[in-house]
């Protein structure tokens, strides 16, 4: 057979190649071993390579491995956090373990401040971190959900149980009256968008919980003035997770969660009810229907909920770290029509370049939210809606559910609307597309190392819009015939931060000076619009309001960080803001700070001590502003609002005679000289550990001045601006201290068991609202409640804490039960009055506690989380309106009442009733938020899988006096609330 050249090439080549590879799989052999810790544990996950290459893998749970050598592989290189690197040459060996060296200098925590990082133990303000560890688990959708109850100091309440529901965090209690009261919060470098996106219920609902590595809480002056004018209300500092390098990783989290309703009002059942109904009423007894709905039940059920996230990460071409993730979210609220799905993408990259003198971190988050709102409305309906009726009766409004009918066939306006129908035929939407992304270049001058220029560039863009329609044969809408208004908006956030970073340590002098300089550039945009008719159009009811507005934030900053001889610590930073919100004149503020600190643990006589691990002394000043005050982009400038058609003047008429009206426009009230609102906070602090940080610790006391507070105060009548203005005259303070513990309870190869806890005390006051002390001025009423017009039941006034509950003092009599329409005459002139309203008791716990505690035996893990508040007060608004026996029967209609009305008796809910301080209820209570128990299973597909199975319980149960429905109330007014839900979730983590 002939062959050609060709065929002769390739045939010998292909023989080649066999030959090789069978002298090559002759020569292959392999090494496995094991791998232990400094005290002979398994160490899992821990790499083992072939030196110099990406070739070998990680130990499984028992800390063994297996690793095929080829010709010429003679080293191994074995790694892992916190160790020391250890390279062994193979030789003749087949089995060799290895026991790892802790690297003290690895050891050595880092923590995230602003614009760069630190040692732990070189940082001078107080500064906690909670990593992914040390999250809290189950049905969480939201970020901060992960952090409740972790940091002493931190305080978060959600605003109810909705999908997606927002959340009212607050460090060191409020910093002011008027202006925003929450954090900054700062993710991967972008501080984000504070005022909220239109159709979101929580901005945080952007980042996916699974995305999230640290949380960082700055949480006094010397450790946020950094941030400067924005720096009042502490910040939170989010870090999201990264590749690294290794081999590829994937990761899958998945769960299906069920949620049930904790409880229900106490109302009246149907036969209950009927019978109450014919006590009061024996003359129209008849018309009590005779059907038997719970009407809580019928609007508010379980509900399914699941969530999805795959990421994956690893490195390209042995250069590129890379994490790339993908998330969905499909939660489903207990109240009807109420969800939340939501899908998410997050890229991070963190390559390095020059012989790592360039590192580059990029990262973009994309995110898609869409919601249905279910109208809250409906709550407080089915709590007071007639339970003798059923839910449809083919009525001819409310599409056959049962409505109030007047003789004419027409629904009673002032009824109570069907629960059931509201919700059915209510509609009301939103989509949220939002992304947020940076790249930081971070550059170590190759001719000068000491050097570095850090450059941030990022966004939070955001666009909405959303729709909320009404049917038309809703009795809602009568006479209207259906409502619809839409909306949309878009907002840019846009940011630029250059530092250049000086770092030298100076042996001859024993010390180490850090010294960053800065500029930050950030501009803030938002346009949309407003629109609302009746269902067809033909009724105005907004009419179409587009808007646009800007405003701009310009930096200076700089911090200076000296260490000398190692453990004794200065801090100064200094921050020069200037907005385009306030006028020249007031434009610009400088916020600077000072903290020190003693690191007595490095001193001789401690140095040894195997007893004390950790010892620092702190000491902090500072001043943090607050320009985020809810008074729009202009607040300096002279505005003027046009009028409605009711303040309209006659300038002409028509040629038919019709007259010609022209809108007139209103001058605003407004201070040309509106400024920062500036805070100054004292912090002293101990930081401790025992028997090598076994148990761990921290102490912290303050104290936190706001100046320059920004309130209300009156107009002069006839100068034909609106009665009130906005301008800086109050000042408000916070005292408190912090208290956080964590011990390493077991710690071996078996068992491990650790605790936390953490305190918190603050005390907040108002000390000056006027310019000149007025003793008949109450202060600025707020806490609008339900039951009438215009009632406010919490005021501001000096000398007590904001949102002071304004109540009468209720009477009662021997056997302890309050007497209807009597109460103190505090002002002792003879009558009963708004008059003798007197400040009794606030919404914000004196004391609020967090707890935990996790074990983990061979492969079981287990976790507890739980928090506690003591003496925050409640105004019970449900009972207050729905209390009492007059409602049975109102406007020719029949209406259910609380349980509360049979205790007290009230017949008639008055508006001096509903100021009673009978209604302002202690609401201490301990609640368990969470429970978790997995399982890790072993040896899945030879180790090449890892494998977890959990179970969790959110919202386990809570303990408390309080006679509502749940005590933890944001703002302390209990009307309407979304409850919060027990869930139950079944999940599972797969890793490859």
């Amino acid at each position: 057979m002939k062959m050609s050249i060709n065929s002769t090439w390739r045939y010998a080549t292909v023989m080649l190649l066999v030959m090789f590879s069978l002298v090559t799989f002759a020569q292959e052999r392999s090494v496995s071993g094991k791998v232990v810790d400094e005290n002979g544990d398994p160490l899992p996950g821990v790499a083992v390579l072939v030196k110099g290459t990406t070739k070998g893998g990680t130990t499984n749970f028992d800390g063994e491995y297996k690793i095929t050598l080829s010709e010429g592989e003679t080293t191994l290189s074995v790694s892992y956090i916190g160790y020391k690197t250890q390279d062994i040459v193979v030789g003749n060996q087949s089995i060799i373990d290895f026991q790892m060296e802790v690297d003290a200098e690895q050891l050595d925590e880092v923590v995230v401040i602003g614009y760069g990082s630190v040692k732990k133990e070189d940082a001078t303000g107080s500064i906690e971190t909670v990593n992914a560890n040390d999250f809290n688990q189950g049905a969480i959708t939201s970020p901060q959900d992960l952090l409740n109850g972790k940091v002493a100091g931190v305080n978060i309440t959600t605003t109810g149980g909705a999908p997606g529901a927002g959340s009212t965090i607050r460090i060191r209690g409020g910093s002011s009256l008027s202006a925003s009261n929450d954090p900054l919060i700062v993710i991967d470098g972008v501080p984000i968008d504070s005022e909220g996106v239109a159709g979101m219920q929580n901005p945080l609902n952007s980042v996916n919980p699974n995305d999230i590595e640290t949380f960082t809480v700055l949480k006094d002056a010397s450790a946020t003035a950094i941030y400067g004018s924005r720096a009042s209300n502490g910040v939170i500092i989010i870090t999201t997770k990264k590749g690294s390098k290794g081999k590829i990783k994937i990761d899958y989290t998945g769960n299906v969660s069920y949620a049930v309703p904790n409880g229900k009002i106490d109302v009246l059942g149907g036969s209950e009810y009927s019978a109450l109904a014919k006590q009061l009423y024996p003359n129209i007894s008849d018309q009590v229907g005779t059907a038997s709905t719970d009407w809580q039940r019928e609007v508010i059920k379980g509900a399914v909920s699941t969530d999805h996230n795959v990421s994956v990460a690893g490195t390209a071409a042995d250069k590129l770290p890379y994490r790339v993730s993908v998330g969905y979210t499909n939660q489903n609220g207990i109240l009807e029509t109420s969800n939340l799905e939501r899908f998410t993408g997050n890229i991070s990259l963190t390559p390095k370049f020059f012989d790592d003198h360039l590192s580059v971190n990029l990262n973009l988050k994309g995110m898609l939210v869409k919601n249905r709102f279910a109208d809250n409305g409906a709550i407080g309906e089915a709590v007071s809606f007639d339970p003798t009726r059923p839910v449809k009766d083919g009525s001819p409004w409310d599409y056959g559910h049962f409505t109030w009918l007047d003789a004419s066939g027409n629904p009673i306006v002032l009824a109570t609307q069907n629960p059931v129908a509201r919700l059915e035929y209510t509609n009301n939407t939103s989509d949220v597309r939002r992304s947020i992304g940076n790249m930081q270049l971070d550059y170590k001058l190759h001719f000068f190392p000491d050097l570095k220029a850090n450059l941030n560039v990022g966004y939070d863009y955001s666009w909405s819009d959303g729709s909320n329609i009404q049917q038309d044969s809703l009795k809602a809408t009568f006479p209207d015939k259906g409502f619809r208004s839409t909306f949309d908006q878009e907002k840019r956030t846009e940011l630029l931060d250059f530092t250049l970073q000086y770092v030298k340590d100076i042996a001859s002098i024993e010390s180490k000076v850090d010294v960053m300089l800065g500029y930050s550039w950030q501009h803030f945009y938002r346009k949309g619009s407003d629109f609302a008719t009746n269902g067809d159009g033909t009724i105005e009811k907004t009419p179409f309001t587009p808007y646009s507005t800007e405003s701009y934030l310009v930096s200076f900053f700089g911090r200076l960080n000296y260490t000398f001889k190692d453990r004794y610590l200065l801090t100064v930073t200094v921050r020069n803001d200037g907005t385009s919100r306030f006028s020249p004149d007031t434009r610009w503020g400088l916020f600077p700070a000072f903290a020190l600190a003693w690191n007595i643990k490095k001193e001789s006589f401690l140095d040894t001590s195997d007893k004390v691990s950790t010892l620092k002394l702190r000491l902090g000043y500072g001043l943090t502003g607050q320009q985020n005050i809810n008074q729009g982009d202009y607040p300096y400038l002279p505005l003027y609002t046009q009028s409605t058609t009711t303040a309209d003047v006659q300038v002409g008429t028509n040629p038919d005679g019709s007259p010609i009206y022209s809108q007139t426009y209103r001058p605003n009230g407004y201070d040309a000289n509106i400024k920062w609102e500036t805070t100054a906070t004292y912090n002293a602090g101990i930081d401790f550990g025992f028997l090598d940080d076994r148990f761990t610790g921290s102490l912290d006391g303050y104290i936190r001045y706001t100046s320059d507070l920004l309130n209300v105060t009156p107009v002069p009548a006839g100068s034909n601006l609106n009665n009130q203005v906005l301008a800086n005259i109050g000042n408000l303070e916070n005292r408190g201290f912090e208290f956080n513990f964590n011990a390493k309870v077991i710690n071996n190869s078996k068992l491990n068991w650790n605790v936390g806890f953490n305190l918190t005390y603050n005390q907040n006051k108002i000390t000056k609202l006027q310019a000149s002390d007025d003793p008949s001025y109450d202060g600025v009423y707020t806490g609008g409640i339900a039951g009438g017009t215009g009632l406010n039941i919490q005021v501001h006034s000096v000398g007590y804490p904001s949102n002071s509950f304004f109540v009468l003092e209720q009477v009662y009599d021997n056997s302890g039960k309050p007497i209807e329409g009597v109460f103190v005459d505090r002002n002792g002139d003879g009558q009963i009055t708004e008059g003798d309203r007197y400040r009794f008791q606030d919404p914000a716990a004196d004391v609020f506690m967090g707890f935990n505690t996790n074990l983990a035996w061979k492969q079981w893990d287990f976790s507890l989380n739980g928090r506690v508040r003591f003496n925050n007060y409640v105004y019970n608004n449900v009972n207050s309106v729905n209390g009492v026996l007059d409602r049975v029967n109102q406007n020719g209609t029949w209406n259910n009442v609380t349980r509360d009305a049979l205790e007290t008796g009230f017949v008639t809910g008055t508006t001096l009733q509903k100021y009673s301080n009978y209604y302002v209820q202690n609401a201490t209570f301990l609640r368990l938020d969470n429970l978790m128990l997995g399982y890790n299973f072993k040896e899945v597909a030879q180790g090449a899988i890892n494998l977890r199975v959990y179970t969790t319980v959110n919202n386990l149960a809570v303990f408390t006096n309080y006679k509502g429905l749940d005590p933890e109330v944001d703002g302390g007014i209990d009307n309407n609330v979304y409850p919060r839900p027990t869930t139950f979730l079944l999940g599972v983590n797969l890793g490859f």
